[in-house]
């Protein structure tokens, strides 16, 4: 299966989708977090939040997390003259959080996903090392936007200078990442070490901002979809830059319906941790010039994003 992204879809990336896919948690995160004892009174809530200035607070019990309490929670119990009551007794026990090492979407993905104002932050022991917000992405977003402007414009490069050099009938150079199934511990860094490889090259920073997008995407369908994981490749010629992902997983059923916003066989404790929303395939179209999608069910699944660097004939632009 081949499909064909318009010239609409993939100017629309910006420098914040890709970065979003970039910054990790701990990079935005507040950590010197505000914490309440299950003892604490909502009388007593009331006025830390308002002495810190801050609407929740992570609830903590002889160092572990074993709560939330919010703002919202602290208004429903002065409406209902439960000022006295404990924090621990009102407190939300089902604690979402996310991990310092996890790409910043996650975060965003579960914002959208609950509706939160706040999600702690856990290492990989479970202990609390932080707070998100949104505003503290934002933030971190904003400060990245600055940086990689002033890193920009020292770029006068493009990905196809490296081969100008180089005489050969076809030149390419092919780089390979393994990705492990359910490693969501690590999901996200074969593209980021994609992406930091294409840098050094000299790649087109619009080009790269979409190619970063499709590569994490490709690497997070291989860690939830996979039953063995799977292989990212990326092979660069000065004509062209293609993604493809390889696995001898479960395979796809309806290709077709695959590549539709919003579909998605992720199991529903994945889908818990933020992932498996959808739009995996469908991004990757967005921001590709063309896709193949091939795919067997209980054989495994090929697919290749292709990102055009320049204008060939229809007879040059096979991958």
């Amino acid at each position: 299966m081949e499909t064909q992204s318009t010239d609409t879809n993939t100017s629309e990336l910006t420098y914040i989708h890709e970065l979003v896919y970039e910054l990790r948690v701990g990079d935005v995160m507040a950590v010197n977090v505000v914490t309440v004892s299950p003892a604490v009174t909502m009388a007593e809530l009331k006025e830390i939040l308002r002495e810190k200035r801050i609407s929740g607070a992570p609830v903590v019990d002889n160092g572990a997390l074993v709560g939330i309490i919010s703002l919202e929670d602290l208004i429903k119990a002065m409406a209902a003259h439960r000022q006295g009551d404990t924090v621990g007794s009102l407190m939300s026990r089902s604690v979402v959080t996310v991990r310092a090492d996890e790409p910043a979407v996650q975060a965003v993905n579960l914002f959208a996903q609950h509706g939160f104002r706040r999600i702690p932050v856990v290492n990989q022991d479970g202990a609390l090392v932080g707070i998100l917000t949104g505003g503290d992405i934002t933030r971190g977003l904003l400060k990245s936007l600055s940086q990689r402007y002033k890193v920009e414009e020292l770029r006068h490069y493009r990905a196809s200078h490296i081969f100008e050099d180089i005489e050969s009938d076809k030149t390419s150079l092919i780089l390979r990442y393994q990705v492990a199934v359910n490693d969501f511990d690590r999901g996200g860094r074969a593209s980021s070490k994609l992406k930091r490889a294409l840098e050094r090259l000299g790649a087109d920073p619009g080009i790269l901002r979409r190619i970063a997008i499709a590569a994490y995407e490709a690497e997070m369908n291989l860690v939830i979809h996979t039953t063995h994981g799977g292989e990212l490749r990326a092979e660069i010629s000065p004509r062209r830059i293609v993604i493809i992902t390889r696995d001898e997983g479960p395979g796809i059923e309806d290709t077709e319906a695959a590549f539709k916003p919003g579909f998605s066989t992720a199991a529903d404790w994945v889908r818990e941790l933020g992932f498996g929303a959808g739009m995996g395939l469908a991004n990757i179209k967005n921001y590709s010039d063309r896709v193949h999608l091939v795919s067997q069910p209980g054989k495994g699944t090929i697919l290749a994003a292709v990102f055009e660097l320049q204008k060939g004939t229809p007879e040059e632009k096979n991958p």
